[in-house]
């Protein structure tokens, strides 16, 4: 059978111009599932972009949505030797007189003079021995040794493996001196060694052996233990660290050195917290509505024209975009705010009525929360469920949860793709399985057609030359 490549040769009929046309003209189905598949493919995209976009806003709301922002604080202190940090809604402005008289420190001790680093230095003839670390508020370890772990270097690995409340280190004196450094790993009295015994081996107790209510030790406290001593407000407080934040409440303290006297803690209101995070909620929600406005385009055509303009957006007259939009905008105000605050144009947040994006009046929104921050946190967080905040916030959870009308549109078109997809197959399949049969058909024409033209012109040729011997 001739290839379709000389397809009509036999015939000298244009057979291969018309399985062309044929095969053009069964595709052209194709196109309207095609252009089917691109919207919905379009639309996929779009979709993952608005939930992205969605996502993006719900992180500037949640921060937005938090009381404490309403009643931060900041302190400031009159010393370097001591800094503070506030946090909750716990904490008052006011001025506090600390003198800080002793820092807290952590417990030292350190072995006599060893001439090696990795010598053995436990009795030889024991298999192992036992080292019992107990700390003075009770907590002990015992960490087992065996007779190549006797060196400092060795005991040291192995008190370090032990989470035993201590930190051991090796000390170079000089060459061939070292010590055995044992530091508690945290700061105040009641954190200290209490005793160090060694079980099972005499000559290491010899060594590393300790016991704080003894007149004397192999191991010396060349750093003793104690607490913090200071006062507030020339009140007495003693703690076992420097980072006190049980003192003062919703303050913590960071003591650093002492203060040589009384020096001054103020602790003032914070409403920059409050008006960064209305900043960053308006720039994140006219992103959002820019968003929202790109994905539903719209650029009107000639009258006469039949194409639709290919710039619109992909999501043009979706119900789902729709109505998140509608929802989102409705609840920009708060008439059951308990403050004198109903809506966000009272602090500064104003709509364009034009595009429906919000301008931020700084100076007004600074005077608001001046004047009556907790009236300003009624009306966006409210009680959790009431507030402008709050409310968007449950709605975006709504929205972008799996079973959300995100991911239920989503489903949706991806569900349509796939029918698209299996129905472009099935028509590209029949297609195929058309031309093919048209192919055939017009190969045995072709054929069917040379053979006549043959056998016509045999016998033309027998005609004629009967026709030559008669003359």
């Amino acid at each position: 059978m001739a290839s379709i490549s000389n397809l009509g040769v036999g015939s000298g009929l244009p057979l291969s111009t018309m399985l062309d046309s044929l095969t053009t003209a069964e595709k052209a189905s194709l196109t309207p599932i095609s252009k089917q598949q691109s919207a919905y493919t379009s639309k996929l995209s779009a979709y993952a972009t608005l939930k992205s976009s969605l996502t993006t806003f719900q992180t500037a709301n949640t921060k937005l949505n938090s009381a404490d922002l309403f009643t931060a604080t900041t302190a400031n202190s009159s010393s370097t030797a001591f800094s503070a940090t506030t946090s909750g809604s716990s904490t008052v402005a006011g001025k506090y007189a600390i003198n800080v008289t002793q820092l807290a420190q952590a417990q030292v001790l350190t072995s006599a003079v060893q001439s090696s680093n990795t010598a053995a230095l436990g009795d030889s003839s024991v298999a192992s021995r036992s080292i019992a670390i107990t700390l003075k508020d009770g907590t002990s370890k015992s960490v087992t040794l065996s007779s190549d772990q006797t060196s400092l270097a060795g005991m040291r690995d192995a008190i370090n493996g032990a989470n035993a409340g201590i930190t051991a280190s090796i000390i170079k004196v000089s060459d061939g001196s070292f010590r055995l450094s044992m530091s508690a790993n945290k700061t105040g009295s009641d954190n200290a060694v209490a005793t160090i015994a060694v079980t099972g081996d005499s000559t290491l107790q010899g060594v590393i052996g300790f016991d704080a209510s003894a007149s004397s030790n192999v191991m010396t406290e060349s750093v003793p233990a104690q607490n913090a001593q200071l006062t507030v407000n020339n009140v007495a407080i003693e703690n076992s660290s420097n980072q006190i934040s049980d003192a003062l409440e919703g303050i913590t303290l960071n003591l650093n050195a002492l203060t040589g006297g009384n020096q001054t803690l103020t602790i003032t209101k914070d409403t920059s917290k409050a008006s960064g995070a209305v900043s960053a909620w308006v720039d994140a929600y006219n992103t959002l509505l820019d968003q929202f406005n790109t994905l539903t385009k719209f650029t009107k055509v000639d009258t006469n024209s039949d194409a639709q303009d290919s710039s619109n957006g992909a999501l043009l007259g979706d119900s789902t975009l729709r109505t998140i939009e509608t929802q989102l905008k409705s609840m920009l105000t708060n008439a059951q705010s308990t403050s004198t605050f109903k809506s966000l144009s009272q602090i500064g947040v104003n709509t364009d009525p034009t595009t429906g994006s919000l301008k931020l009046d700084s100076t007004k929104l600074s005077s608001a929360l001046d004047k009556d921050a907790a009236g300003v946190k009624a009306m966006i967080v409210g009680d959790g469920k009431t507030g402008i905040a709050a409310k968007i916030d449950s709605k975006l959870t709504d929205w972008l949860a799996s079973k959300g009308i995100v991911q239920a549109a989503t489903d949706g078109v991806s569900k349509t793709l796939n029918t698209l997809t299996a129905l472009y197959n099935t028509t590209s399949d029949r297609i195929d399985a058309d031309i093919a049969r048209y192919k055939t058909q017009f190969t045995q024409l072709d054929m069917a057609i040379s053979k006549l033209n043959s056998t016509s012109t045999y016998l033309t040729q027998q005609f004629d030359t009967s026709d030559s011997s008669k003359k």
